[in-house]
């Protein structure tokens, strides 16, 4: 498999996908529909989900492409394929929040084995590539990155805004020395770890693997991880349904506690 043409790619079709989005999102006017599950799609989630599937099937036509946004492509089960969610954290989205991002990963044998998160709003763009390699691409700069260790302890939690009030979240982080909790969207949680300006996420109820692999996949390539909540196994990926138990993602030297 050639890492560096799937690599390459995969930037230049999350550019292209967030470029779409921020037309959108510059004009004001999203086009909101609404799914089955109640969540809400828009004219900017189609566009970029149509840009990103298009560009890997025409590159790669004999890996499956998993999306979010082509409901058909739910139901197979594929040891390797790319898995895609073209507009993460859409509701932020229609809502001017700029914290959404375009979620693009290659998974191989249950593993996130490279991936893209790209934040065009906020014009942060991580690569992950197998050998533990992490890029974040800022106009014409390379930043490599690792997750800090924390060496006094005290944790700087990121968490989802729906969590905000959540008791659950409280208990859960009872057990640790917390500097800061900041609520943040989209899998941007997880580059913020990556990039050592966090260091936990917890996560309890329902999630997609499209909503963490190309995530995951930046938070592995800098050294960190993300474990199932109960037991602390690895997440894996091509699960039944693409549905995700509660985990907690955190960097190198945080010690879990079984809860």
């Amino acid at each position: 498999m050639d890492f560096d043409k799937i690599e390459r790619r995969f930037v230049a079709l999350a550019e292209s996908a967030g470029d779409a989005i921020m037309e959108i999102f510059d004009a004001g006017d999203p086009e909101t529909d609404w799914k089955q599950d109640g969540t809400p799609v828009t004219l900017a989630d189609l566009r970029a989900d149509a840009i990103i599937r298009g560009g890997l099937e025409s590159a790669f036509p004999d890996i499956p492409v998993v999306s979010e946004e082509t409901p058909e492509s739910h139901g197979g089960a594929h040891d390797t394929f790319f898995i895609v969610d073209p507009l993460d954290g859409t509701s932020g989205f229609c809502s001017g929040r700029r914290e959404f991002t375009v979620n693009i990963a290659l998974v191989t044998e249950g593993v996130p084995a490279a991936g893209v998160v790209y934040a065009p709003a906020l014009e942060r763009l991580f690569v992950a590539a197998p050998g533990g390699r992490l890029v974040e691409m800022r106009e014409t700069l390379e930043i490599a990155h690792s997750p800090r260790r924390p060496v006094d302890g005290s944790l700087r939690v990121v968490a989802s805004k729906s969590h905000r009030s959540r008791p659950w979240l409280k208990r859960f982080l009872s057990g640790f020395d917390v500097a800061s909790v900041e609520h943040v969207a989209s899998s941007l949680k997880f580059c913020l770890i990556a990039a050592g300006e966090a260091d936990l996420y917890p996560r309890t109820g329902p999630s997609m693997e499209w909503d963490t692999a190309a995530g995951h996949a930046a938070l592995r390539a800098a050294g960190g991880d993300v474990v199932q909540l109960d037991g602390h196994d690895t997440l894996d990926y091509g699960k039944p349904g693409y549905l995700n138990p509660g985990f907690v993602a955190f960097a190198p030297g945080v010690k879990l506690q079984e809860q």
